[in-house]
């Protein structure tokens, strides 16, 4: 039975070593603005996966990626160090989706946001189809004759006034 907490907290506790270790220790000019975003731990505590993102173009990425990927044993050594657990996992370095997926949807929203602005320019100066009020109201003579017709409180009882039953 695995413990996700314990999981969590040493996902935790890797993505912050690897990202100290990045700041002080690695000093590979390939190595861009390079961003720890998430760490995940399997279940048995032997595989972490490092998701990252870097700042800068393709090319940028490629070299921080080759830099990594070259770091991998130190940067291991290092979380092993700091943690103290009696297996230090593996580290598998992944570029994280996140900034691509933000992207994507800040150009979906400008998209609709231009959309909007046709058509609401296009309505600027629409009139409706038919007459303003499209809703019909009852004429005036029927008005009168219903409330004529009505008749008095005998009436509403539906007896007559002499009788009782």
């Amino acid at each position: 039975m695995t413990d996700t907490a314990r999981a969590r907290k040493l996902a935790d506790r890797i993505r912050v070593v690897v990202a100290e270790t990045l700041q002080r220790r690695i000093k590979d000019p390939r190595l861009g603005y390079v961003t720890i975003t998430d760490t995940r731990v399997t279940g048995d505590l032997r595989e972490a996966t490092v998701f990252y993102t870097v700042y800068g173009d393709d090319e940028e990425r490629a070299a921080s990626a080759a830099a990594l990927e070259s770091a991998k044993g130190v940067l291991r050594s290092e979380v092993g160090r700091q943690t103290g657990v009696r297996f230090t996992p593996s580290l598998t370095f992944v570029p994280d989706a996140l900034p691509e997926n933000a992207r994507t949807i800040d150009d979906l929203l400008a998209r609709a946001r231009a959309s909007d602005a046709q058509v609401r320019q296009a309505s600027s100066g629409a009139t409706y189809a038919g007459e303003p009020d499209p809703y019909r109201k009852p004429a005036r003579e029927e008005d009168e004759e219903e409330a004529g017709g009505a008749g008095g409180a005998g009436d509403a009882r539906g007896g007559t006034d002499g009788e009782d039953a």
